[in-house]
C-alpha cells in the first residue's frame, strides 16, 4: 500500500472518529429547547444533584431559551457550559471552551 493512500485512510478515520464528539458543540445564542409547560419541568436542583452524582462540579444552573444552562466542570474536570432539556435532562448541547 503506498504511503499517500495510507495517510488518506488514516486521516479519514480520524475525522470520522472525532465527528460525534464535536457534533455536540453549539453556538451559545443558537441553543433553544422545545417549549415545556412549567408543570412538566423538573427542578433545577434535581439536575444539579444528577450531574454532581456523575462527577460534575456545578457552579450555576439557570434558564436559557427554554433549556437549563449549566456552568461548571464536567466529569473529566473540563470547564464547561452545557444545556439540558428541562423535562428529560437530556444534554442538548455544549459551548466549546477556549483551549
Amino acid at each position: 500500500m503506498n504511503k499517500s493512500l495510507l495517510f488518506t485512510v488514516a486521516a479519514a478515520a480520524a475525522v470520522l472518529w472525532a465527528a460525534p464528539a464535536s457534533a455536540q458543540f453549539v453556538d451559545h445564542d443558537a441553543v433553544k429547547c422545545a417549549p415545556v409547560p412549567k408543570a412538566e419541568m423538573r427542578p433545577q436542583m434535581e439536575l444539579q444533584r444528577k450531574l454532581t452524582s456523575e462527577g460534575w462540579k456545578v457552579r450555576q444552573v439557570k434558564d436559557f431559551n427554554g433549556c437549563y444552562e449549566v456552568y461548571g466542570f464536567d466529569e473529566k474536570g473540563q470547564r464547561t457550559e452545557a444545556f439540558f432539556d428541562p423535562k428529560t435532562f437530556e444534554k442538548v448541547g455544549q459551548v466549546k471552551q477556549p483551549s
